[in-house]
């Protein structure tokens, strides 16, 4: 079970945007996060993440009760959750789907969607942990670009297609391979 929780941070105040000093100052704001925490949980700039492993009915509670307590934390110190960016991905074989899990926002109490894949920075993650999405997503993005370079260049040596090739396509095709990294003769 993993649960992606997005922080919007355009309206803190004393937060000034856009500043050098400005993600400093929201990881400061943010650091007491973790102590309203039981449950698993890993914070990268403005995204957060929690995760248990979900075989009882009380490990269910459980996450919901630290939704609970974000979103108290977030009333707390009027930060505001982006309801939108709040997802949960169900992770392995048995996907133990019959749980519901919901966020209280400005709006109310929401139900967090369920998805199967999500893409979190810049690879694709899926419930089954294959690395295939991201393999077909990177390929299709470098033949793109094969393309606007085919269309653009009438005539290439071996030479200008390599400084090409390693400035603007290459870099699609490993970006992030330590983490989707293939292991299907499909996807190599």
């Amino acid at each position: 079970m993993v649960l992606e929780v997005g922080l919007h941070s355009q309206k803190i105040s004393g937060v000034p945007q856009g500043s050098v000093l400005g993600p400093l100052l929201f990881l400061l704001f943010v650091n007491d996060v973790p102590r309203w925490i039981v449950n698993s949980m890993k914070m990268f700039a403005d995204d957060t993440k929690l995760w248990c492993r979900i075989e009882t009915e009380s490990d269910s509670e459980s996450l919901q009760k630290d939704l609970d307590s974000l979103a108290n934390w977030s009333q707390k110190w009027m930060l505001e959750f982006n309801s939108s960016k709040c997802k949960v991905m169900h992770v392995g074989h048995k996907l133990n789907t019959k749980y519901r899990y919901f966020m209280n926002d400005k709006d109310g109490n929401m139900e967090l969607s369920a998805v199967q894949e999500e893409k979190d920075l810049g690879v694709f993650f899926t419930s089954d942990l294959k690395a295939s999405t991201q393999c077909t997503k990177s390929a299709a993005k470098a033949r793109t670009i094969i393309g606007m370079v085919r269309c653009n260049f009438k005539r290439l040596d071996k030479n200008d297609f390599l400084v090409i090739y390693k400035t603007y396509i290459r870099q699609h095709l490993e970006c992030c391979i330590q983490a989707w990294s293939p292991h299907l003769m499909k996807d190599i």
